[in-house]
């Protein structure tokens, strides 16, 4: 059963404050942004005769009951009361802010009255809000596969892939750390309980460890031509990885190299006096030397090598034996395992490439060292048996308070114990008893879930303030998508954390800290689409010079550009208007940027005004193509649904295919295609607003390089944006979406904001996100101010219960006979239960 978000209706306006309505918005100064910055010295008001009469000329003919177009019908919408329609008020607030109402082709009014329409609405529904402030309820909430493994990094020092450990998380409005579908189900328990057991005995070493065989593959997708991130400098392709050595012990590398289709080497004819470097932790390990006679069928491998235990850096690359331009019959190409057929053709440098990397082992164990995961267990150890049962105590509470998030509670330290006891009675080992314990930890719903208890006094629609302890983990994993630290939870213990004073310290010293990193790597990753970048693979044959080690680098781009902004707090705009990126020396090629060289990152001007921002980077541009062409739609759709916050509805059902190329008699550009497509009448009406805002960027390619031809026909990117702005480029483009920066600013707070409190926003939430842009626009629109805006609002500091509580399906009845082993599942929904009985008659 999962969990369901009931959420209270907002109470309505008292009849005195129902008729103070369409005052002037100066009475918000800050609040409100005009529409286009030609109105802003315009008058800013309207009468609700005016605002009817507006509402009758220009949009009634399409949004009536019978028409009732894009779901919307306002003819008997009352204007003097929005209040008592938000829902409907909001949709037509965020049309009006994003010019795209009434659309192209449609007689408009003067921006002024548009601008004073969607002020008067937001003054009345914010006013509204204000009285009746919403925090909304948020279900019980698992920690998702990132946020499982940055806690699993605070708590043991240890990298684990979550991916491999843990089923995929669903994803709602973009995101996937939304409570609403963050579900529990009967695999993703087992999924955990497996987890602890092997982070377990990867955190605490096995010295009963028996040979297994890890691994590693590398893609076709991936170019070994130049040096990767964590292999020794002087190398070339290959793989680095963390990889986790269970015990001090003897471990053998076996190395595959690809080939031709018939089973010989690929790079033959190169191949001699080429050697793989193995290295651990950057120092060499063996030396592999590459038989140009090599055939799939080899067992290539090393002799066995002492290797102690813990989490180590393994990198296989080859030596690289020149650098410098290659004269070759054709023009080398950054996709060098395109073909593999052209292995050993004459007048092509093609080089050996790694297939994949096996680690085997441990044999010969001698026993377990000192780890930097150890480290963090054993807080103390017994020098005799007298000492242990202390010892033990000491090093449990400890990893309880820290995995758990609060400090340690009596019942819970015991409950630890038993399993530490049981093992010990068993005959094992003291390091043994306090693995079976810290497994007993990482599988309790304590780590897994965030509990928020409700008071017993608390009823559905009525907000109540969440613990200071509850407030640091909802804070720690918006901004570091991990737990909160000893300085956080020694704030939150002491009471001290929902004072603003203090709250706004820790907000700005937690956005300093290298954790917060991942606002770039996870929310802009996924507010900016980014992580589609690895479903895109552009036709090899068009774009040979594409390949994964690019694409990275593009996503790479964007998320430092994001992050330098978060970083030093400045203007959100500049997401949309920096004169300045990040490249590596591949990007650097990409672009045509000179003297950048090696993999490092560094900042670079752009003085072509066409790529500034994130409408000229490689990475957008890319991930709204096809594989073979452009695609206008899917860029302009990008751009309406990210950089705008309104999406365009659904095409409607049984919409014919573009004709591609190859298909017609004659060469024709994707945008003579697009104009056919769009004599359909079906297609016509959506068409005409996304198009041309796909169109303004069609100088780009698939890959994000600029080009003036499209299938030997010249680019034509002229067009008018949906308010009839004209548009040649993507600077015109830039520059017609900051004419709405206050659509552009609502949508990144919206995101940000629902990332934040981690639920599915509704139209409720809205008068909050602007709220959260006003307070931001009068400081500059810094950074930290939306983030502040978020952490200070009721949805992130309030709660309220739901109006029928429930308990995740896995939960077995009272009464249930259960086993209580660490490893078991039934253990876990046993636990779930007592966790969630204290508030399972409010908020659960």
């Amino acid at each position: 059963m999962y969990y369901k978000q009931k959420n209270s209706a907002v109470g309505l306006l008292s009849h005195r404050m129902a008729t103070m309505l369409f005052v002037a918005p100066a009475l918000v100064a800050g609040t409100l942004s005009p529409i286009p910055a030609a109105a802003q010295s315009a008058p800013k008001t309207v009468s609700a005769f005016n605002a009817t009469a507006t509402v009758d000329n220009y949009c009634i003919g399409c949004h009536s009951d019978d028409m009732h177009r894009g779901g919307l019908s306002l003819e008997s919408f009352d204007l003097t009361h929005p209040e008592r329609n938000a829902e409907e008020a909001e949709k037509v607030i965020r049309k009006l802010r994003a010019g795209m109402m009434p659309p192209p082709g449609r007689q408009r009014p003067s921006d002024v009255e548009l601008n004073a329409l969607a002020a008067n609405l937001e003054t009345t529904l914010d006013r509204a809000a204000t009285m009746h402030p919403y925090a909304g309820f948020t279900p019980l909430h698992r920690l998702n596969r990132l946020e499982y493994a940055n806690s699993v990094k605070a708590l043991l020092d240890l990298d684990v892939d979550a991916e491999d450990l843990l089923p995929a998380d669903d994803m709602s409005h973009g995101f996937n750390n939304m409570a609403d579908v963050l579900t529990v189900s009967p695999a993703l328990l087992e999924g955990y309980v497996s987890a602890a057991g092997k982070i377990s005995r990867a955190a605490i070493g096995e010295p009963q460890a028996t040979p297994v065989m890890a691994t590693h593959m590398i893609p076709r997708v991936i170019s070994q031509t130049r040096r990767i991130d964590g292999a020794p400098f002087g190398t070339r392709g290959g793989v680095a990885f963390e990889h986790i050595f269970p015990a001090d012990g003897e471990y053998v590398f076996k190395v595959a190299f690809y080939t031709h289709q018939q089973g010989y080497l690929f790079g033959q004819n190169q191949a001699k006096g080429q050697q793989l470097e193995i290295a651990v932790n950057g120092e060499l390990v063996a030396l592999v030397d590459v038989n140009p006679k090599y055939k799939d069928t080899d067992d290539v491998r090393t002799p066995p090598i002492q290797i102690k235990a813990g989490q180590q850096l393994v990198s296989a690359a080859f030596i690289n034996r020149f650098d410098g331009p290659v004269q070759d019959e054709v023009q080398p190409y950054e996709q060098s395992l395109l073909d593999v057929n052209v292995a050993n053709l004459p007048g092509l440098t093609t080089l050996p490439h790694l297939r994949g990397l096996t680690i085997v082992g441990p044999t010969h164990v001698t026993g377990v060292s000192e780890t930097a995961s150890r480290d963090k267990v054993f807080l103390v150890y017994p020098e005799r048996p007298a000492d242990e049962p202390a010892a033990a105590r000491r090093i449990l509470a400890n990893l309880v308070r820290r995995a758990y998030r609060k400090p340690a509670a009596a019942v819970d330290v015991d409950e630890a114990l038993r399993y530490y006891r049981e093992r010990r009675a068993a005959g094992a080992s003291f390091d043994e008893g306090i693995r079976a314990a810290l497994e007993s930890i990482l599988a309790n719903p304590q780590f897994i879930f965030r509990f928020e208890a409700a008071p017993a006094q608390a009823r559905p629609g009525i907000n109540y303030r969440i613990g200071d302890l509850e407030l640091a983990s909802r804070l720690s994993y918006f901004l570091w998508s991990g737990p909160p630290d000893e300085q956080l939870l020694r704030v939150a213990a002491a009471g001290e954390l929902h004072q603003r004073q203090v709250l706004e310290r820790e907000v700005k010293r937690m956005l300093t800290d290298r954790r917060s990193q991942t606002l770039s790597t996870n929310f802009a990753a996924q507010w900016l689409n980014l992580k589609n970048l690895d479903d895109v693979l552009p036709d090899p044959y068009k774009f040979p010079n594409f390949d994964n080690n690019l694409a990275e680098s593009m996503k790479r781009e964007t998320e430092l550009l994001f992050g330098d902004v978060a970083r030093n707090d400045r203007d959100v705009l500049t997401l949309m208007t920096a004169n300045y990126t990040f490249v590596d020396e591949r990007l650097a090629h990409h672009y045509g940027i000179p003297d950048v060289l090696g993999t490092r990152f560094r900042r670079v001007a752009i003085t072509d005004d066409n790529r500034l921002g994130l409408l000229g980077q490689a990475s957008i541009l890319t991930l709204t193509s096809t594989a073979n062409r452009t695609s206008p739609v899917a860029r302009g759709k990008w751009v309406m649904q990210v950089l705008l916050g309104s999406p365009p509805p659904a095409p409607p059902p049984n919409v014919p295919a573009l004709v591609e190329a190859g298909e017609d008699v004659s060469p024709h550009s994707v945008r003579q295609r697009m104009e056919a497509h769009r004599q359909n009448p079906a297609c016509a009406s959506c068409h005409k607003v996304i198009d041309p805002i796909g169109f303004a960027l069609e100088n780009y390619d698939p890959t994000g390089s600029w080009r003036s031809t499209d299938d030997g026909v010249k680019i034509e990117a002229s067009g008018r944006l949906f308010d009839g702005t004209p548009l040649n480029n993507p600077a015109d483009l830039r520059n017609g979406i900051l004419k709405y920066k206050e659509a552009f600013l609502r949508s990144f707070a919206e995101n940000l904001y629902t990332y934040g409190i981690g639920r599915i926003p509704n139209y409720r939430d809205l008068p909050e996100v602007r709220a959260i842009v006003a307070r931001a626009e009068k400081h500059g629109d810094r950074f930290s101010e939306y983030v502040l805006g978020i952490v200070e609002s009721p949805a992130f500091t309030e709660r309220s219960v739901s109006a029928t509580p429930q308990l995740p399906h896995t939960a077995k009845p009272a009464g249930s006979t259960l086993k209580a082993d660490a490893g078991s599942p039934n253990r876990l929904n046993m636990l779930l239960k007592r966790c969630a009985a204290p508030i399972a008659g409010g908020s659960r």
